[in-house]
């Protein structure tokens, strides 16, 4: 339990990502999917097992999470892609990262 006046910070997948595919280039700006669809991502092994499994949440989503947490929000950082990063991670580019960011970071305080 967190104590009277501390502090939690927690980051996640920035919500907009979920809208596009997992491409760095010029085919992952475009929409696929509604910021609404809730569907968890889910990855299977070949036995049918479920070996990884996201589940997608509005900012909304989050912010109605930490209220009904007991707790306040501070702040939300969204990071900006850094300047003369270069380097391609996953599906994250400089392309990308110049028009969305790729986390979300949650700044909460239980009063007290």
């Amino acid at each position: 339990m967190l104590r009277p006046g501390g502090r939690w910070v927690f980051a996640v997948n920035h919500p907009m990502r979920w809208m596009f595919s997992d491409d760095p280039g010029p085919d992952g700006l475009t929409v696929t999917q509604s910021y609404f669809d809730r569907t968890p991502y889910l990855e299977v092994d070949g036995g049918g097992r479920a070996t990884y499994v996201e589940h997608h949440r509005t900012i909304g989503d989050r912010v109605r999470d930490v209220v009904a947490a007991g707790l306040v929000l501070d702040d939300v950082v969204e990071p900006e892609w850094p300047e003369g990063h270069e380097r391609i991670w996953g599906q994250w580019s400089p392309l990308r990262g110049a028009l969305f960011p790729g986390t979300a970071i949650f700044v909460t305080h239980r009063p007290g």
